[in-house]
């Protein structure tokens, strides 16, 4: 037999022999078998071999105590064979046969929902995303974690997360993505949509529009018509939904593109005198005497390929009008070059330093050019979020702890040197970085 895949029935005698075979082959075989004693399963659960451990964890007639143990392996290769396993096991599975596997794998589950791998996490979250009993603790668990990878899949579909748990999601934070996620899920609640709305999440909103099954108060989707004249994002969900609050189409029709424009007179629950108001606005701008009809920017659009408007932002700031109340709406409402260049003028710092900053995703420099604009802690993760695009798990946040280490080297520093330090080192902390930006 040694050497050889036994694909006949065998007796326990003949395979334990096998279970001791120096054949590497042989024993990963053996363990591929459904029909093998539990007993002999778990032994080879031990094996030396991650190859033979990988078909353990494969094997769907593995005893409890068999993930338990493999959950955590040492090897990523054998922990994914066992989520896999599980992923394969969950979809179309009987109740009974849905809570026997369940039982069986509960705790790996836990476990497996913590492993270091993403992709490990992420299998088992495509496993569980539609399960409706699937352990509540263990999709929270893959509902809160940092990879949207991971966090996506059951934010979207599980139906173990209760509204209250995806607000309270919203309120901490999620991955990036994760708002969006939530605002793709089938009817999304009223509260759950002001939520999302409340978020300020450009991406997550323009979803939400688009989900056909939100429910939204009228008042909130009144608010996203005006602000959309300044997100264009939002502009086609809008035309698209089934119902528009009183007026909208009238001022929708002063900003919006020209291929929208037409989508939006050949909506059939405008009435005549709705129709008759939007043409005379497009007339109005056709012929020169309101806003060109622009064409629609792609969504994605990216504030640091634009010039910032550094001469609006100059003129406010000499105003005394380029206050913070001014540059938070611009910022919820998706106006990132014009944030960009009050950050600019504010911080007295070169255009060249804070684009290389944004386009570098440096965390600290971002926090640093906030601090240096004397503006509000409250930016802080949001402009990291937003307009750097930074990882969830580098987003530095006002309470961290600065770092003073560099301060002497720094004060020694010419001008020069100052600036090809700051352009080589996108990640130093905020406290370092603001010295270095009043000293540019």
């Amino acid at each position: 037999m040694a050497g050889t895949k036994v694909s006949q029935s065998i007796n326990y005698t003949d395979a334990k022999e096998l279970a001791r075979s120096k054949d590497v082959s042989v024993r990963a075989a053996l363990a591929e078998r459904e029909d093998l004693a539990g007993e002999l399963l778990y032994f080879l659960a031990e094996d030396d071999d991650p190859e033979v451990r990988r078909a353990v964890a494969a094997n769907a007639a593995a005893p409890r105590q068999t993930d338990l143990l493999l959950a955590q392996d040492q090897n990523e290769i054998v922990r994914g064979g066992l989520a896999a396993k599980i992923a394969s096991l969950a979809p179309g599975l009987s109740s009974d046969e849905s809570n026997k596997i369940r039982a069986q794998t509960f705790e790996a589950l836990a476990t497996l929902a913590r492993d270091q791998i993403t992709q490990v996490r992420a299998l088992l979250s495509e496993a569980l995303k539609d399960v409706v009993d699937a352990p509540s603790d263990v999709i929270k668990l893959l509902a809160n974690d940092i990879e949207i990878a991971v966090s996506g899949p059951v934010l979207e579909f599980s139906p173990v997360l209760s509204d209250a748990d995806l607000v309270e999601i919203i309120e901490k934070g999620p991955a990036l993505g994760g708002i969006a996620a939530i605002a793709r899920r089938q009817e999304v609640s009223e509260n759950l949509a002001d939520a999302i709305i409340d978020s300020d999440d450009v991406e997550g909103i323009a979803d939400l529009l688009g989900n056909t099954s939100a429910q939204m108060r009228e008042e909130a989707l009144d608010g996203l018509v005006d602000r959309s004249r300044d997100i264009e994002l939002w502009q086609a969900p809008l035309v698209a939904r089934s119902v528009l609050p009183n007026g909208a189409a009238e001022r929708m029709a002063g900003f919006l593109a020209s291929n929208l424009l037409d989508a939006l007179r050949e909506r059939g629950d405008l009435d005549r005198k709705t129709l008759d108001a939007v043409c005379d606005i497009v007339q109005n701008r056709i012929g020169g005497r309101g806003a060109p009809i622009k064409k629609a920017v792609a969504p994605g659009f990216d504030f640091l390929k634009v010039d910032p408007p550094l001469e609006i932002a100059t003129r406010l700031m000499e105003a005394d009008r380029l206050k913070t109340d001014v540059i938070l709406k611009a910022l919820r409402a998706g106006d990132h070059a014009f944030v960009f260049a009050a950050i600019i003028v504010l911080a007295g710092v070169d255009l060249h330093v804070a684009r290389k900053i944004f386009i570098e995703k440096s965390p600290a420099g971002i926090v640093a050019l906030i601090g240096k604009a004397k503006l509000p802690a409250k930016m802080i993760v949001t402009t990291q979020q937003k307009m750097g695009r930074i990882a969830p798990t580098e987003i530095i946040h006002p309470n961290k702890e600065d770092q003073t280490c560099f301060q002497n080297y720094l004060e020694n520093l010419n001008p020069l040197s100052l600036q090809n330090w700051f352009m080589t080192m996108p990640n130093a902390w905020p406290g370092t970085m603001i010295r270095l930006c009043e000293r540019i």
